[in-house]
């Protein structure tokens, strides 16, 4: 795929949604680092519905810390491995505590340091709530980038560096979100809604005529 047809993918996605953002609900980047924390194979409906219960008894270091492991499990147990999730959460809030004055770094190193934190989680972080143009590749973004030729790769890693080197810059800030919501609305895994697709002629997805009706 060539720069100009990438320029015009993102001109669309960009028309379409000029302010996307992250779906999960935050306020400060300690409640969205929880948040993304907890989203690791869980939905962000699922998410949002039970920090929407956690956030307004918690949403400090301090305040998650006193609840404890299992106090917090009480508020997350309707999502995935919340046993595994709860005790990261209770370390890295320890972390931020002892290590970083009670505030989320702005660093990947630091992020990365984090228990429960890995590199897809520092930059959602990073590009949410600090503005950094960075590139949190998931599930969603690897297949578009796959399968539409816009930034192709055989792992997530090899992905994510394609799209930071590729994107064109006006739209490297905004990129992730509008592919994470393009894979999770149209570009979808079994059945890609390809007849009403918005990047349609520009998409480089072979096979994409079985999917036009």
């Amino acid at each position: 795929m060539n720069k100009e047809k990438r320029t015009q993918i993102f001109e669309r996605l960009k028309a379409a949604n000029p302010n996307p953002t992250t779906e999960l609900v935050y306020s400060t980047p300690f409640e969205l680092l929880i948040a993304v924390i907890l989203s690791a194979q869980a939905t962000d409906v699922g998410v949002n519905k039970a920090t929407a219960k956690l956030f307004p008894v918690a949403n400090t270091p301090e305040a998650i810390l006193a609840l404890g492991v299992d106090g917090l499990k009480e508020y997350i147990k309707t999502i995935g491995l919340f046993n595994s999730k709860a005790e990261n959460v209770i370390k890295t809030c320890r972390a931020l505590v002892e290590q970083h004055n009670s505030v989320v770094p702005e660093t990947r190193e630091a992020l990365e340091a984090l228990p429960g934190v890995g590199r897809k989680t520092a930059n959602v972080v990073l590009n949410t709530a600090f503005g950094q143009p960075t590139m949190a590749v998931d599930t969603h973004i690897f297949r578009v980038s796959n399968r539409t030729g816009i930034a192709p790769g055989k792992n997530v890693l090899e992905v994510e560096k394609r799209l930071v080197r590729l994107v064109p810059k006006p739209y490297l800030q905004d990129a992730h979100h509008w592919l994470i919501l393009h894979g999770r609305y149209t570009c979808t895994a079994r059945k890609p809604k390809c007849g009403s697709c918005i990047i349609e002629d520009l998409c480089e997805f072979k096979d994409k005529r079985e999917y036009l009706d």
